[in-house]
Formats: structure tokens, C-alpha cells, sequence
């Protein structure tokens, strides 16, 4: 990488997403995780191809920025992996090898862009930006339960056509609600999908993002009940007619 000062990324216009940077230098891996860290995504960084294969299987991410030349797994082999196995991240693989022939192979096996190194920071914005661009294309339809809807292009969220102004936390929180209505989520596993799994926010962090959450849907005009609390397990968003019906 370029040397001189890290440019901040400025990715606000694709909203907080969770990435995975699988790098083993880390002169290039540090900046990286500081700056999308800056612009509140939840960021996840591992040093080789196994361990970027075992995050990968224990959380989903919008995006994996992978090195080619990775110890133990190396990054084409492991971009291979994830596309077998259904992985639907975005993968921008970042590496020294520039011939046109390696970037057939990177693409061919699964990346979705190819960045040579040295980069600056800037270009690898600008990619990620282009990549979010273009995937909205084939981007899962809008997610609803009743009146609460998450658009994933535009990453807004709206209850009963309101625009509601939430932080990212509060974003991801949603979405993971959305994605699994009615089941019932544990605060292990909110705590795990909320935060880089290095991070030690715990469970009174999750209570205090999901009491903020509500009182922003109420404000909207969503039932008290609509994420309900398990007492002793977790968590689950209801069925718009169990939450007015006051369902327990």
C-alpha cells in the first residue's frame, strides 16, 4: 500500500454493512479496519484462509475483502469454497498478482472485483461503492413483517410508511429481525451479529440498542410488543396481528 496517511473511506451513501478482511499484512489489514471501523461498519479481521473460512461459516457478511496469497487456505481456493457452500457476500479480492490471467482466475472463481496492489485507499472506496451499486441490481426485494419494511438498496427503514432515523446498530438490528420473523433470537447470538467477534460489548449493550429501537418504532406508531422480550432466552419480532393482540 501507498504510503502517507490513510484517506477516510466514505461509504455513508451504501449504509453500515459487516465485512470480513481476510489479510495477512498488516500494514495494509490495520488502516483498513480502522477507517470502515470510523464509518460504522462492523468490521471482522483475520490474518489467513482458514480462519477466514471459519468466520465466513459463523456469521454472514455483506462483504469480504480478500487476499490472494493467504497462509494455510489461500484466498482463490477459498473464495471457491464460499460460492460452493451459497455465500452471497460481495468478494473484492485484493493481491500483487496483475497479469490478466490471474484476474480471469480470480473473477472465475466467485470474486466480484479484483484490486491490484499497491492500492490507495481511495480507489478501494470507490470500488466497494461501485460494487453495492451494481449489486442492488439482483438485491433481495424490500423486507417486510406488517407495517415495518427494510429496503435493502436504499438501507432505509420505514413503519407504516415512516422513515425512521436509526443508527447503524439499530439498522442491523432490524434486518436481523426481518430476516428471521417470529423466531426467536438468543443475545448471544444478537450480541455475535451486532459486533466484530473480537469486540466485548455484552448483553446489557444489546438491551440498551434494542430499548432505543423501540422507542423509535412506538414513536412511529408500532405496537409496544412488536420485538417481544423471551425472558430467559432472547428475542423475536412478532406477527403485526400477535403484536396488537398484545400476544405474549
Amino acid at each position: 500500500m501507498n504510503a502517507g496517511p490513510p484517506a477516510p473511506l466514505t461509504l455513508d451513501s451504501v449504509g453500515p454493512m459487516r465485512i470480513l478482511i481476510v489479510e495477512d499484512d498488516r500494514r495494509i489489514a490495520r488502516p483498513l479496519v480502522k477507517d470502515l471501523q470510523h464509518q460504522n461498519h462492523i468490521v471482522d479481521w483475520v490474518e489467513n484462509g482458514q480462519e477466514g473460512w471459519d468466520y465466513a461459516q459463523a456469521a454472514e457478511y455483506d462483504l469480504i475483502l480478500l487476499d490472494w496469497m493467504l497462509p494455510q487456505l489461500d484466498g482463490v481456493s477459498l473464495c471457491k469454497q464460499l460460492r460452493t457452500t451459497g455465500c452471497q457476500a460481495l468478494i473484492l479480492m485484493l493481491t500483487a498478482k496483475d497479469t490478466l490471467d490471474d484476474k480471469v482466475l480470480g473473477l472465475d472463481a466467485g470474486a466480484d472485483d479484483y484490486l491490484v496492489k499497491p492500492f490507495r485507499l481511495e480507489e478501494l472506496s470507490a470500488r466497494i461503492r461501485a460494487l453495492c451499486r451494481r449489486s442492488r441490481i439482483v438485491s433481495p426485494m424490500m423486507l417486510c413483517q406488517g407495517h415495518l419494511c427494510l429496503d435493502p438498496s436504499t438501507r432505509q427503514v420505514t413503519y407504516g410508511g415512516q422513515i425512521l432515523d436509526l443508527t447503524p446498530k439499530e439498522y442491523v438490528l432490524v434486518e436481523y429481525f426481518l430476516r428471521h420473523p417470529g423466531q426467536v433470537l438468543t443475545r448471544s447470538a444478537l450480541v455475535n451479529h451486532l459486533w466484530s467477534f473480537d469486540t466485548t460489548a455484552g448483553e446489557g449493550a444489546v438491551k440498551t440498542h434494542l430499548s432505543n429501537l423501540r422507542t423509535k418504532l412506538k414513536q412511529a406508531g408500532s405496537p409496544a410488543n412488536l420485538i417481544d422480550t423471551v425472558y430467559g432466552v432472547g428475542y423475536r419480532l412478532q406477527t403485526e396481528s400477535l403484536a396488537h393482540s398484545g400476544s405474549p
